[in-house]
């Protein structure tokens, strides 16, 4: 289904639209060209501040840990304390607010600072599994907090503030504004037509074919029909669950194993380390049953052309709406194509 002219396509879990416009791919570029970073880093820095045994930004002391690390964000942008209070706004306000009390944590993938999901073992990723689902189930179980958003953001062209692989956890009081897109469009999916949205999406995906880039026994990794970005994947559970803690050992295996090709794919593309956000949408955490929910996880990268070109969400982007010139099955077939041994490996 490899349109080759302008159109729109609706994205199912946010009801949002997506202009795809396949001829601009052929334009000239004369715009920003990113930098690529010139040399490989260390196994340790004495110098990263998430380092074993180095001292944080905020003074505190690493351990001289070996496998993942976990600890309170620093600098974190929410406070557990916070006061959960409502404020006396009138209900015709227009200027409302409320508090938001919620947890920040950093989770280090390992102790080398050079080592990116891809080029980890396949044991030590499902350790980092491990941890994320222990945080969930953790945070989760506290009173306050309602989701726990667990995601990476991968490279300084991604916002990243220290090159040492990790990830971050943000638990928070409300459902935030994505994932409450998700919940309203699986719901009503679950509503009208007593099915699950990603399940039969996936279904319909997988006899298709033409945007599946992996699939293991337990999860498949796709370009999404509606995807934004121009190598955007969904990676999604090939069974209907709803969180990071209802992944049985094996799942969980599968999970790392789908991780590390589809990270491995996306470094070959242009044979360097590969930027993006990863994300997990997972069942709120708020005591009620989310059987709607379909656990998935999102990667939005920003490469477009090249190691140095990147897609803009500008203009029309921001004030209209999203828009992409690579159609998704050209950028599904790309990925497919590249091998799963990492380019460093070979």
């Amino acid at each position: 289904m490899s349109l080759d002219y302008p159109h729109r396509r609706f994205n199912q879990l946010t009801r949002e639209w997506v202009l795809v416009s396949p001829h601009r791919a052929r334009r000239p570029w004369l715009g920003q060209v990113e930098k690529t970073s010139q040399a490989d880093p260390p196994a340790y820095d004495p110098g990263c501040y998430l380092c074993p045994g180095n001292a944080r930004a905020g003074g505190v002391k690493n351990p001289d840990y070996t496998g993942t690390f976990v600890f309170d964000n620093d600098f974190a942008a929410l406070l557990p304390d916070t006061q959960s209070e409502t404020h006396d706004t009138p209900p015709d306000s227009l200027f409302v607010t409320e508090p938001e009390p919620g947890i920040c944590r950093v989770v280090c993938f390992s102790s080398r600072h050079d080592l990116t999901l891809p080029e980890l073992s396949p044991a030590e990723v499902k350790e980092v599994i491990r941890t994320w689902t222990d945080q969930t189930h953790e945070l989760g179980q506290r009173d306050f907090i309602n989701y726990v958003q667990v995601f990476e953001n991968k490279g300084a062209m991604m916002g990243c503030s220290n090159p040492h692989p990790h990830s971050q956890i943000w638990a928070v009081n409300h459902l935030p504004n994505e994932p409450q897109k998700e919940y309203q469009a699986q719901q009503r999916h679950w509503l009208n037509q007593n099915a699950c949205l990603l399940c039969d999406y996936l279904a319909e995906e997988i006899q298709r074919g033409e945007r599946i880039v992996a699939e293991n026994r337990d999860f498949t990794a796709l370009v999404p029909f509606w995807a934004v970005w121009p190598f955007e994947i969904i990676v999604i559970a090939n069974h209907h669950c709803g969180a990071l803690t209802d992944l049985n050992v094996l799942e969980q295996t599968a999970l790392a194993d789908i991780l590390r090709r589809v990270t491995a794919r996306y470094d070959n593309l242009f044979e360097i380390s590969f930027p993006y956000s990863l994300g997990f949408h997972q069942a709120p955490t708020d005591g009620h049953p989310h059987e709607e929910w379909h656990f998935h996880a999102h990667f939005y990268p920003p490469l477009l052309r090249s190691a140095t070109v990147k897609k803009f969400m500008v203009g029309y982007e921001m004030l209209a709406e999203a828009q992409r010139d690579l159609t998704p099955e050209q950028a599904a077939e790309r990925l497919r194509g590249l091998s799963e041994v990492h380019y460093t490996a070979r």
